[in-house]
């Protein structure tokens, strides 16, 4: 898709969420998947980081945490003890929002 299409894009979906604002309590967007981070656990229960998402069309997500850090470093290390301590949860995929 081109820059221009995705920005049109964009425009239609702003308008979609105004008109339903209120059923919506928080809206986003996502940047792009080559943004993505995932956070998952590797051999030997170890946390292990990878770019780009993880999850696929057939999986499900079980949830989501809008978290607010100062950077990128800062989220991994709370993915890394997410995966530590909740081990039952797989996958954390960190997804820069963009801002309005």
């Amino acid at each position: 898709m081109s820059e221009e299409d995705r920005a049109q894009k964009r425009v239609q979906a702003s308008q979609w969420i105004h008109e339903h604002r209120s059923q919506i309590r928080k809206s986003y967007g996502l940047h792009l998947p080559h943004t993505v981070t995932s956070v998952h656990v590797g051999s030997g229960g170890q946390p292990l980081v990878t770019d780009g998402p993880f999850l696929e069309g057939t999986e499900v997500i079980g949830g989501i945490a809008e978290i607010e850090v100062e950077d990128l470093d800062e989220a991994l290390h709370l993915a890394r003890e997410w995966s530590v301590h909740a081990p039952g949860y797989n996958v954390v995929e960190i997804w820069p929002v963009m801002e309005e």
